[in-house]
């Protein structure tokens, strides 16, 4: 265990030379659900919030900002690892402007998926309104900064893009709609076509470098194990062997791009395994809990049942891979975030 923190520190290390002495990704542009969302949902009419304590216990000042998580996330520590800067702000917070965005910026909203039928069952953000949001973006950046200047900042920018947990957990398994429309195979086939349009009308509107974020361990979130108290409260492992065949398909269809489009480079950020090893195996990591969540009983607590007043969530989040029902802590966060930059997102770093 010492060895792993010890590990971790210097790969941490590593990283931020690195990234200070060689980056080309002069700003982290970002889109996709609450794994990514900075705040987004904060400005908008929907029950899926988390901007109040405990949420953002472990952030800068102890401050919720509408991260689902006890302090910051995958993209956060992404930024950092770029030499950027140590928190990516969201685009509708009014205490931001184009000033802050020019180096990042979050278009995620909690809650949203591929699929728009997903983003209506919590009323938040379709994917294609990032789109919008990012379109209003580059025309600010471009006052901000000139035509120039604006095109060589978005053209460099490093795009993130983690999304589709939500379409299968929140719409595909809950409601009859899609369930009846399309097999599961041709549901994640529907979803692919989906993703592969949006990352063609980024690049056509300028982006060159991209990582698209695969499917966690899905059945393995303390919500669905809840769910699963027939076997134990085992990791469902019909959803993670949905995952797993989702993640195969966007292999395939990100190798067809970097063919497709020309001076795209196109790479898969994978969480699948890391996130299943600290499952797995939690000691390693230096956890003591990975069934269960930080927040309240940790069983079935997520935004609003996840607040202050409950006595039973834990001190110390540490402690625990998942920090509400269907969110890591901002440790987890931190392991996923410098694994992918590591494996995936190196690249980038020349």
């Amino acid at each position: 265990m010492a060895n792993k923190a010890i590990h971790c520190f210097f790969l941490t290390h590593f990283l931020l030379q690195i990234a200070h002495t060689y980056a080309r990704v002069p700003a982290i542009i970002v889109f996709g659900d609450s794994t990514v969302d900075s705040g987004n949902n904060n400005q908008m009419s929907t029950l899926l919030k988390s901007n109040f304590q405990p949420y953002g216990r472990d952030f800068f000042g102890g401050q919720p900002t509408g991260r689902f998580s006890n302090g910051r996330l995958p993209t956060d520590f992404i930024s950092e690892a770029f030499g950027i800067k140590p928190v990516i702000p969201a685009y509708l917070d009014p205490s931001y402007d184009i000033r802050e965005f020019a180096t990042g910026v979050c278009f995620a909203s909690a809650g949203t998926g591929y699929d728009n039928a997903t983003s209506d069952v919590l009323s938040v953000m379709p994917l294609w309104k990032e789109l919008e949001y990012y379109k209003e973006y580059q025309q600010e950046l471009r006052g901000y900064l000139g035509n120039e200047i604006a095109n060589e900042v978005l053209g460099e920018a490093l795009y993130l893009l983690s999304i589709g947990t939500n379409d299968f957990l929140e719409n595909y398994y809950i409601l009859p709609k899609r369930s009846l429309e399309f097999s599961i195979e041709g549901y994640q086939n529907f979803l692919l076509g989906i993703c592969g349009n949006f990352i063609t009308e980024l690049y056509n509107l300028g982006a060159r470098k991209l990582s698209i974020t695969g499917l966690p361990p899905m059945g393995c979130l303390p919500l669905e194990r809840t769910t699963n108290i027939m076997l134990g409260g085992a990791c469902i492992e019909e959803y993670n062997n949905v995952a797993k065949d989702f993640n195969e398909k966007l292999k395939g269809m990100i190798a067809n791009l970097n063919k497709q489009l020309a001076g795209i480079r196109l790479v898969l950020s994978n969480p699948y395994d890391i996130l299943l090893e600290m499952v797995q195996n939690p000691e390693f990591f230096g956890f003591e809990e990975a069934a269960k969540a930080c927040c309240g009983t940790g069983r079935f607590e997520m935004s609003y049942m996840c607040d202050k007043i409950n006595p039973f969530t834990c001190s110390d989040a540490n402690k625990y891979v998942f920090w509400d029902s269907f969110h890591p802590t901002e440790k987890t966060n931190g392991i996923i975030a410098y694994h992918v930059v590591k494996n995936s997102l190196a690249e980038f770093l020349w």
